[in-house]
């Protein structure tokens, strides 16, 4: 089986949701998924699920608690080096034949914000091994991205609580 790219993106709720169901239907079906969370260090209801399953394997992790744009250079230094070592770790685990499905969740808001190697990135697009499927997800991909895959499916949000004023809520948005 040859492998894809996927590129999940837009402004509205569900790209991480379609990302985790994508690796809950392949580890259903015995593929190796390898689900790999930038910008996001808060306990969730899916990476307690992916976790517990035997054949996901999930690394994941950011400086602190701050969003991007509330960090310090300290953080974001700090960020950028966990990241790097993460998207290393991928990239091994993938050419290595370690994993069949390759999960990057929000690997492009953390390219469009510099916490993360882009060359690396876009070299483990390019050059991803043959039978490796590869997902990619954040808003506002750039176009060089969005050409090297497969599948764009951009989420486009309508209407969301957030707007009214409603946080995210556990078992939902979290």
């Amino acid at each position: 089986m040859s492998g894809l790219v996927h590129l999940y993106c837009g402004d509205g709720k569900g790209k991480t949701t379609a990302a985790v169901g994508l690796s809950v239907r392949a580890a259903g079906s015995g593929l190796r998924v390898l689900f790999v969370q930038f910008l996001k260090s808060r306990p969730s209801g899916e990476i307690a699920v992916l976790s517990a399953l035997a054949n996901v394997r999930v690394l994941r992790g950011k400086e602190g608690t701050a969003f991007s744009f509330q960090m310090t250079d300290e953080q974001k230094r700090a960020t950028r080096e966990m990241h790097d070592r993460n998207l290393a770790e991928a990239v091994r685990a993938a050419k290595a034949g370690e994993c069949d499905l390759l999960v990057l969740d929000e690997a492009v808001g953390a390219l469009n914000r510099g916490l993360v190697d882009g060359e690396l990135l876009r070299s483990l697009v390019r050059e991803k091994p043959e039978a490796l499927e590869l997902v990619l997800t954040g808003r506002n991909p750039p176009e060089d991205l969005a050409e090297m895959a497969d599948y764009v499916s951009e989420i486009r949000k309508v209407k969301h609580p957030f707007d009214r004023g409603i946080g995210a809520r556990t078992g939902i948005e979290r």
